[in-house]
């Protein structure tokens, strides 16, 4: 099995056309035709990870967070990209990332968040209509079973998520049960959780602002964008495992959240 025949199933979920302008999803670092001996998976790339994968023989890393995000002119270890480049060629690990293609895709990160928070009836919040190939879109809206005190549901969400703590604005005395959702930064969408007559919004990267003016309407809660995404590596470990059962495939024990709370 080669990079390559790995990079087609992820893109069979979350073709390379659904991600956005400014995304730079796809092979980061190796070779399409290299032979995987094995794979971890993890939210993003750090040097401890590509040091994991070196140490257990784990020649691709994928990733959700584009380990290249902006052009490279140069790979002179002048900061942590192109240290990690360099770890990562000099030791033969190939790096594949999957990012805002798979937050928009079917069955993708959001309605992977939505199906761990036991929603129902699933729809994007902002579909997309204009691109080739299977439905599509930007957030996704649901409902719980049956209402809920927003305080409760926040502190499941909470223990879900393995959140330390939630910024939110709005009334959480109140019962929701319609919600909207967006991982990573999300607050470009708030009008769309408007729209959608959700009860409350979980997103992350939140600014404070954008916390203000709608308080009588929803409830805004950003969970944290390491916290709300970081189940996105078990997408990808279904993914390969349907096709590939036994193959040597882990969740990368070094990653951690790279931001920290006191």
């Amino acid at each position: 099995m080669t990079v390559a025949d790995i990079a087609t199933a992820i893109e069979q979920v979350a073709p390379l056309c659904f991600q956005e302008d400014f995304d730079n999803a796809g092979l980061q670092v190796g070779d399409p035709q290299a032979t995987v001996a094995g794979i971890l998976l993890c939210t993003d790339v750090t040097a401890d990870i590509v040091a994991e994968a070196i140490r257990w023989q784990r020649n691709l890393i994928i990733s959700h967070h584009p380990l290249i995000f902006h052009p490279l002119k140069k790979i002179a270890g002048r900061n942590h990209v192109e240290r990690i480049v360099a770890q990562a060629i000099k030791n033969d690990i190939n790096i594949y990332s999957a990012h805002t293609n798979m937050d928009s895709a079917l069955g993708g990160v959001n309605h992977h968040i939505a199906a761990k928070m036991g929603l129902r009836d699933v729809t994007f919040l902002q579909p997309d209509d204009g691109s080739q190939g299977s439905p599509h879109g930007i957030g996704v809206v649901g409902n719980l079973p049956q209402p809920v005190a927003a305080r409760d549901f926040l502190t499941a969400v909470k223990r879900t998520f393995g959140v330390e703590a939630i910024r939110y604005s709005g009334d959480i005395s109140r019962d929701v049960q319609r919600v909207a959702v967006c991982g990573g930064a999300g607050s470009f969408l708030i009008d769309s959780a408007l729209r959608s007559h959700a009860d409350i919004f979980i997103t992350a990267d939140v600014r404070y602002h954008e916390f203000m003016g709608h308080e009588n309407e929803i409830i805004l809660a950003d969970i944290g964008h390491y916290e709300s995404e970081h189940f996105t590596k078990e997408i990808f470990l279904e993914i390969i495992t349907k096709k590939n059962p036994n193959f040597a495939v882990d969740f990368a024990q070094t990653e951690k959240n790279q931001l920290n709370y006191i």
